[in-house]
């Protein structure tokens, strides 16, 4: 459907008569996809049953498969020891020089923390190995108690 605009009309009038026109056309092809839909008339909806497969998986699918663990045993991760931690303000941060001792939260003589990638998996002391720092873990923390903490 075509709309023919004659000098005298205005911009508001056009864009009326264009909405107006696509109004109409979309009125008329929906009242046509619901009659040639269904049968029934506008108004009139008929609706069916969605129906789904079973979600089990078939035999020989991968998801039967048990996961292979070898795919990750490559990844570096980075494991850290943690000595102790504080809290200095700015200020003092930065009169910090050569000599200066930070206090730390940790009593010496305490196990330190072991983290994997910034998580907590492990309490152990600081031994020396061929004249490198190493560490023998005492207390190694249950997964179920990581993933606890984890919450």
């Amino acid at each position: 459907m075509s709309e023919q605009i004659t000098e005298s009309q205005s911009t508001g009038e056009h864009d009326d008569a264009i909405a107006s026109s696509a109004q109409q056309e979309n009125s008329d092809s929906s009242s046509d996809t619901a009659q040639a839909g269904n049968g029934k008339g506008q108004g009139d909806k008929a609706y069916e049953r969605a129906e789904f497969q079973d979600l089990a998986p078939e035999p020989g699918s991968l998801s039967s498969v048990e996961p292979n663990l070898d795919v990750i045993l490559d990844i570096p991760v980075t494991l850290s020891m943690e000595v102790g931690r504080t809290e200095v303000p700015i200020q003092d941060l930065l009169q910090l020089n050569r000599g200066s001792v930070v206090e730390l939260d940790r009593i010496a003589g305490e196990p330190m923390d072991v983290m994997i990638n910034g998580t907590l998996i492990a309490h152990g002391e600081v031994v020396v190995v061929n004249e490198k720092f190493g560490i023998r873990l005492t207390d190694v923390i249950s997964p179920a108690e990581r993933v606890k903490k984890l919450r």
